[in-house]
């Protein structure tokens, strides 16, 4: 193949919106992002997706749409200084051209604040058209100035089937130099490979066509070849972004939706990925408590065990007791009744301030609180028939006596609401 300097994905960047390929769910007929385009009157936006779905290109070619200067800016390399001087060539554009501008930041989330905020009276005066990109969820990542100036469009990760369109298109455009004998289902792999993600499709085939022998002048492209180019190719996971977060929610709704299976992928999931296994132990430890609770207190000690296995064995051990908790949270009885309990409690502790501890709660270590009533009327459970001193209250006055803890009728929490209820029954035949 003859040495291009420019990696693939960025010669065969397209030019015009014919050429773009995913995000139809935006750039459909009567769509916001369509009629702007048709209009040629664009506005600022954010294009939140994840990486390799077209957030780059769009953002050029609807700065082509428009008619507009279009200047790059990346976060990651830009400073204060670089935006003074995008602002001021935005503005010389708009003062010698009569040409609008659109500012185009890649990864706008690393920006800090007072970064993006040196955007906000040029989006509010209209110097620029602002097109940020991100892979972070907006709403965490930017300002909320920033973000009502602007309008969200979430792209998608892009599907096999648009994958093999980019991949065949690609092919077309190298076979001008040499042919390619690539089978369709190996193609079909590599798409598969690619995770969603335009760009390491392209960036894959180019190092295919690196490994890939030459016959007869014909790069031949088998299964090998390949496998050798995508081992290590780990499907898309951020440790601290949003795509982390997703992924341990759905582990955690699988665990509370009694669905072992689904639960032990997204687990593995997030292993291949590279997510430590101790924080996935310290969320089955979490879901133990909250989703199981009483229901099955063996559940907690089960996640407990799992924590310590892997704290002291390291993987693959500790990782397959993780997964044996995962399997057993998922299957167990659920209930969320002590979750509940605690977060009404802890309401009600905040909203009603320092309420003082009834006098026979108190301990009464010395003469001059035995004298002033500490202690005086409580009467030691233990002395009462069935351990149980029936009648007496712990809440302060202020409150009156609340129930929040209502056991599920599942596994272990049966037991406990009958005998809360036979306590009941004693509480108020002594009333």
């Amino acid at each position: 193949m003859t040495i291009q300097t420019a990696p693939l994905a960025t010669r065969l960047r397209p030019q015009t919106f014919e050429d773009f390929i995913g995000q139809t769910h935006l750039l459909a007929t009567q769509k916001p992002l369509f009629q702007a385009i048709q209009t040629g009157k664009l506005h600022s936006m954010i294009l939140w997706g994840p990486p390799g779905t077209g957030k780059t290109t769009l953002a050029q070619l609807l700065a082509k749409a428009s008619k507009a200067n279009f200047i790059n800016l990346s976060a990651v390399m830009t400073g204060l200084k670089d935006i003074r001087e995008a602002i001021d060539a935005a503005m010389r554009a708009e003062e010698t051209e009569n040409k609008k501008t659109v500012l185009f930041v890649d990864e706008v989330h690393r920006f800090n604040k007072n970064q993006q905020d040196a955007f906000l009276p040029f989006v509010e005066n209209g110097t620029f058209i602002f097109i940020g990109a991100t892979t972070e969820n907006p709403s965490f990542e930017i300002n909320n100035a920033l973000l009502s100036r602007c309008r969200i469009y979430t792209l998608k990760a892009l599907e096999e089937s648009e994958l093999l369109q980019i991949i065949d298109r690609a092919i077309l455009h190298l076979e001008k130099q040499q042919v390619i004998i690539f089978d369709h289902p190996l193609r079909e792999h590599l798409a598969k490979a690619s995770d969603g993600d335009a760009r390491q499709a392209l960036n894959l085939l180019e190092l295919i066509l690196t490994l890939a022998p030459i016959q007869n002048n014909q790069i031949i492209i088998n299964k090998n070849i390949i496998q050798q180019a995508i081992a290590g190719n780990l499907p898309r996971f951020d440790k601290g972004g949003d795509l982390f977060y997703d992924q341990i929610s759905a582990l955690h709704k699988a665990v509370r939706g009694s669905a072992p299976d689904a639960a032990l992928y997204w687990f593995a999931r997030m292993l291949i990925g590279g997510a430590d296994p101790l924080y996935v132990a310290r969320r089955v430890v979490r879901m133990a408590s909250e989703d199981i609770g009483n229901a099955d207190p063996k559940a907690l000690q089960i996640a407990l065990n799992a924590w310590e296995v892997q704290e002291r064995l390291g993987s693959p051990e500790g990782e397959l007791a993780i997964a044996q908790a995962i399997a057993y949270m998922a299957v167990a009885p659920k209930s969320n009744a002590v979750y509940t309990a605690f977060k009404a409690a802890m309401q009600d502790a905040k909203e009603c301030g320092s309420l003082p501890v009834p006098l026979h709660l108190r301990n009464a270590p010395t003469k001059l609180m035995q004298s002033i009533g500490y202690g005086k009327t409580y009467r030691y459970d233990h002395d009462e028939p069935n351990a149980f001193a029936a009648g007496q209250t712990y809440f302060p006055e202020k409150i009156g006596e609340k129930i929040y803890y209502a056991p599920v009728p599942r596994g272990l929490e049966i037991k406990i609401q009958e005998k809360l209820s036979q306590l009941k029954a004693l509480s108020k035949a002594e009333n």
